[in-house]
């Protein structure tokens, strides 16, 4: 019969080998909150892919979460597209926030064309980030996004309600935002972190 022998006396006699998992490259892509930026395993937005922002309501401090990422691409003279916003876009508002407008794109698009439109920007390659609120869209499209955002090496934002955490995400991040707080649901390369005290300015 054979011994058991504990997996320590394997690895202490070099007869089994174990592997280091790979550490995720600091992002070049910080959120411009420290706390999430420190619970990322990327340490900021996860580069070139989509991410997904949960909400159990409009207006819990969704753009808060991505005006600093958006006020510092835009500021660099890189292109930001926004698509379908449920709300008029307030100029004022996201100039005192550090955006720089001429560097801004609004796309007014159909329900059904929402994610088509963010689609062909985020594979463009001349969008530095594309946000869109669809109103109906299911894992396959996200699926397409991811990849977009992937071919047009940039960064995706997809907002949509909460009752979408039922439903599984092919989204390098999902992060839910509520009054207060920021949980993280999913995120590449690493665990989720615990929720996250988020002060809205």
């Amino acid at each position: 019969m054979n011994a058991v022998v504990a997996l320590d006396t394997l690895i202490r006699d070099r007869r089994v080998w174990r592997g280091q998992p790979a550490a995720l490259p600091s992002g070049a892509q910080p959120t411009g909150i420290a706390a999430l930026d420190a619970a990322l395993p990327a340490r900021g937005w996860p580069e070139a892919s989509l991410t997904e922002i949960l909400l159990p309501a409009d207006g819990v401090g969704e753009l808060e979460v991505v005006l600093s990422t958006l006020s510092r691409l835009t500021r660099s003279g890189q292109r930001v597209v926004v698509v379908a916003p449920p709300y008029v876009v307030y100029a004022p508002a996201w100039q005192a926030a550090g955006v720089d407008l001429a560097w801004l794109s609004v796309v007014d698009a159909r329900d059904g064309d929402i994610a088509w439109a963010m689609e062909q920007c985020l594979r463009s390659g001349s969008c530095a980030a594309v946000l869109g609120w669809p109103v109906r869209i299911d894992d396959r499209t996200l699926r397409r996004l991811q990849v977009a955002a992937d071919t047009g090496r940039a960064l995706g934002f997809v907002f949509r309600d909460r009752a979408a955490l039922a439903n599984p995400s092919p989204a390098a991040l999902r992060l839910e935002v509520g009054p207060g707080v920021l949980d993280v649901h999913k995120c590449r390369g690493g665990n989720p972190p615990a929720p996250i005290a988020f002060a809205r300015s």
